[in-house]
């Protein structure tokens, strides 16, 4: 196999979360992964109030008409009692997955300690954390370490010594910003959480892994064992946080469960209260003027849990999507985007 580098940047060509190059880039953001939840839900069902303020305003919809607001009223109890059906089957699957036999749950639990050995002894620590977060943590500032050791160990007149310095400072950075974050931070929150989807792994474990390959044989056996040291660390953050995002995930996923459940009933009972508005034979019980905001209020609550379930639906795709590929595997990169050119070169007659 034959292969040349070129003079392409070391830096991740991957979508970071947290990554601003505009005010739009910055509100997507916010809106996709970094707001409130609840926030952004309350945002979406004042936009639905307004909406239909407006639209009354300008003479587009009519909310005088009894018929049409009580089959909307019974459409939005329908509606609203299938929403919640539909969230509390999707808790049903998360917690099916909690349920184990006592040889799965050991089997589990040995893999758990296996690769907390395994995070321990590459850190040099007798045992490693308990918290997510703060293992994490460890993690980041091992692969910091190690990074700094295979810059120290490169001789400054190696013929890859600038490039590994790029890499090893690219590196150095990106952990330095995690770790910071990560000391402010708790494991539940999706501060954290977006911490550990900002360091893109799977692209610094493909340039290592280049390295690697193309230079074992002219450094030093001090550089080569780091380099395979940082290697291993990289695979490892990988796998924690993977694990960290599962679990964030399963708590996120029970959480909306909750809300929704908790938003549903006061949905359910406004748009029983529109239809009562409109059953009095003479019209409606509310004043023509105070009419569209009585309206266009229960329909914002009645809609309150379809606004959970789109800011919820929103964070959780962005992740998953975000964070979809394993190791250096990186779908969402050019196809030629790298520091490094690799073709096939087999003996020709």
């Amino acid at each position: 196999m034959a292969a040349s580098e070129s003079d392409d940047s070391l830096e991740s060509h991957g979508a970071e979360i947290g990554k601003r190059t505009s005010s739009i880039t910055r509100v997507k953001e916010w809106v996709l992964v970094e707001g409130d939840r609840l926030f952004v839900a309350a945002l979406v069902s004042l936009g639905v109030f307004v909406l239909f303020l407006v639209l009354n305003e300008i003479g587009f919809i009519a909310v005088t008409n009894d018929d049409s607001i009580t089959r909307l009223a019974g459409g939005m109890i329908a509606g609203t009692f299938s929403l919640v059906t539909l969230v509390v089957s999707i808790n049903q699957l998360i917690l099916s997955q909690e349920f184990a036999s006592a040889g799965d749950a050991r089997e589990q639990l040995g893999g758990v300690l296996a690769f907390r050995e395994n995070v321990a002894e590459l850190a040099d620590v007798p045992a490693s954390p308990a918290s997510p977060s703060r293992l994490l943590e460890l993690v980041i500032e091992t692969i910091h370490h190690q990074a700094q050791e295979l810059e120290d160990a490169v001789d400054d007149d190696h013929e890859a010594a600038e490039l590994i310095e790029r890499y090893t400072t690219g590196i150095k950075e990106s952990t330095d910003r995690i770790d910071e974050t990560l000391e402010q931070t708790t494991f539940g929150t999706f501060r954290a959480m977006s911490a550990a989807v900002a360091f893109n792994a799977a692209w610094q474990l493909y340039v290592a892994r280049q390295l690697r390959e193309r230079h074992h044989e002219s450094v030093s056996d001090e550089a080569s064992d780091s380099l395979e040291k940082l290697i291993e660390s990289l695979e490892l953050f990988i796998t924690t946080r993977e694990h960290f995002k599962t679990t964030y995930l399963q708590r996120e996923l029970t959480r909306f469960s909750q809300l929704t459940i908790y938003f549903g009933v006061p949905a359910i009972l406004a748009a029983m209260i529109l239809g009562f508005v409109y059953a009095d034979l003479t019209g409606p019980t509310v004043s023509v003027a105070y009419l569209p905001f009585v309206v266009s209020g229960l329909i914002a609550i009645v809609v309150s849990p379809l606004s959970l379930l789109v800011a919820y639906i929103l964070r959780t795709a962005t992740i998953t999507r975000r964070t979809s590929s394993i190791g250096p595997m990186l779908p969402q990169k050019e196809p030629e985007a790298g520091p490094f050119e690799v073709s096939y070169s087999g003996d020709e007659d």
